[in-house]
């Protein structure tokens, strides 16, 4: 692939983000060099949980492995906490509690703001570790990096900002205001597609607030997570207001149970599957408390026929195939208008056939891995229901010769609504492809699904952009864009795809509680 065309595929997968410096992966466990001579990969990555501002092994040693993405080779193991850490750390966070909620908004900005310029100083390590854990090709890394400091920035400006407001009184002898309030222990379940910017958009916030946290990172990424605990802990973070709590699939149900029904966590932040979401739920509503989901997605990218193909295309490659299509704001379902379908589909085809698959660590990668085998498999199913109802194979559709989890970039032509790949979210590189003909069809067939997260739409008519946004049942919609996160908007879904906001004041404003306040006998 030439050097045009790889940085023309990156620019098109990382919008706004371009060709990035390019270095290899050195393997895991060894020391890499940083940016801040403070910390290398050998300092920053270790085997322990951090629990109640202690570095420790679980109790009786049990560890877990983490294994790398492509192959599934082991890249180290972990501290495999269990419910004894929990509880320590929970009883810590809130022990730290009673001094952080009362240091003032710009005290708890000053540390946010250090924990953003490390992270940032360190990028080249994070960004590898990130490659490491979940596979993406380190330009998608470090663009994850800058947009998880970024969260840090953002609450830390944005925490001096968590205004109240005077009520206007009913009678003459009393003031009415209202006064946000940190909640108090806000429980963090993270996943693995994002493990910086997951835990950075929740803890970010939660800190600003003046919330403690613990936080349960995803079992395939938790060398993350711990890193990102070091430099907080390098930045001035005090004891027990941070906890990272690694632990194997294995543990995990007992591990939310937990965190869920402890009656000192009176916030659970959850992103991950809706199953899984509707789990949490149940058991935090036993404690009545706050909940923020951020849960499945089936986004539909919508393009008519006043389109500009060529942006579509390119906004398509953006949202479908980052990090090999496993993120939930992904395209799911591209509903084509029929006048453009044949375009669209010739330009996406020779786009998706220019991607080079992958290692994430090799500079030449655009494409790498999926995050296991039962991701593979279930790409599988879906390729195989389709094609057994109907729908064709305009390229890809079959493992990669790699070997592993590697699996081609695929479009599938003539799907219909009903087919898996159009009723259950993929998570891989599938571009499943249904033609419309009307407004009201493209509409039906967008809010048929019990998610409700993001939408794309392109279209040059802005009458019908007006009527397609107003009629779009979810929580984000992109107009002729792909990339609609940012640290500024907020992010979240309708339906079956969560509860909340996180990002923007939103985000800060789910980790407070409003106190009513009448103060009375004010006349002689």
């Amino acid at each position: 692939m030439s050097r045009l065309l790889l940085s023309q595929v990156r620019r098109l997968l990382v919008p706004q983000i371009g060709l990035l410096a390019q270095e290899s992966y050195l393997g895991p466990m060894t020391s890499v060099p940083s940016r801040c001579s403070s910390f290398s990969w050998a300092t920053l990555v270790g085997p322990e949980a951090h629990v109640a501002g202690c570095w420790c092994e679980a109790k009786g040693g049990d560890r877990f492995e983490v294994l790398d993405p492509g192959w599934g080779r082991t890249l180290g193991s972990v501290a495999n906490c269990g419910s004894p850490e929990a509880e320590a750390a929970v009883l810590g966070a809130h022990e730290a509690f009673q001094t952080w909620s009362k240091t003032t908004a710009k005290e708890r900005g000053r540390v946010l703001q250090r924990w953003y310029s490390l992270m940032m100083e360190n990028e080249d390590v994070l960004a590898e570790l990130i490659t490491a854990e979940s596979g993406k090709p380190l330009f998608e890394s470090r663009a994850e990096v800058a947009y998880a400091a970024g969260f840090l920035q953002w609450f830390a400006e944005e925490g001096r900002r968590a205004y109240g407001h005077v009520i206007p009184a009913s009678r003459s002898d009393c003031l009415m205001f209202a006064v946000p309030q940190p909640l108090g222990v806000a429980a963090l379940i993270t996943p693995w597609n994002f493990p910086a910017a997951m835990i950075t958009r929740k803890a970010g916030a939660a800190l600003a607030a003046g919330c403690t946290v613990v936080i349960k990172p995803a079992e395939d990424t938790p060398f993350t997570a711990l890193a990102l605990a070091r430099l907080a802990e390098a930045a001035g973070l005090p004891s027990g207001v941070m906890s990272v709590l690694p632990c194997s699939r294995s543990n995990a149900p007992s591990m939310g149970v937990l965190l869920c029904r402890h009656p000192l966590v009176r916030k659970i932040s959850f992103t991950g599957s809706t199953a899984t979401g509707k789990e949490l739920l149940r058991l935090a509503a036993q404690g009545v408390k706050r909940v923020s989901m951020e849960l499945g997605g089936l986004a539909p990218f919508i393009v008519f026929d006043s389109a500009d193909v060529g942006a579509a295309v390119k906004g398509a490659i953006a949202s479908k195939f980052r990090f090999s299509g496993q993120t939930c704001v992904c395209s799911q379902r591209f509903l084509i208008h029929r006048r453009v379908q044949e375009d669209f589909l010739s330009s996406l085809s020779k786009a998706v056939a220019d991607f080079r698959v992958g290692r994430g660590s090799e500079p030449e990668t655009t494409m790498g891995p999926l995050i296991n085998s039962h991701a593979l498999e279930k790409v599988e199913r879906h390729v195989k229901d389709a094609l057994e109802h109907g729908a064709n194979v305009v390229c890809g559709g079959k493992r990669h010769s790699l070997g592993g989890s590697f699996y081609h970039p695929t479009v599938l032509a003539d799907v219909t609504p009903t087919m898996a790949c159009a009723t259950e979210e993929i998570f891989g590189p599938l571009a499943a492809v249904i033609t419309f003909d009307t407004e009201e069809e493209v509409l039906a067939i967008a809010n048929s699904s019990p998610f409700g997260l993001a939408a794309y739409v392109y279209s040059r008519d802005l009458a019908q952009v007006v009527r397609i946004v107003q009629g779009l049942d979810v929580g984000m919609v992109g107009v002729n864009e792909a990339a609609i996160s940012t640290v500024e908007a907020p992010f979240g879904g309708v339906k079956e795809s969560g509860l909340g906001r996180e990002g923007s004041f939103h985000g800060l404003h789910e980790y407070m509680n409003i106190k009513y306040v009448c103060y009375g006998g004010l006349q002689n």
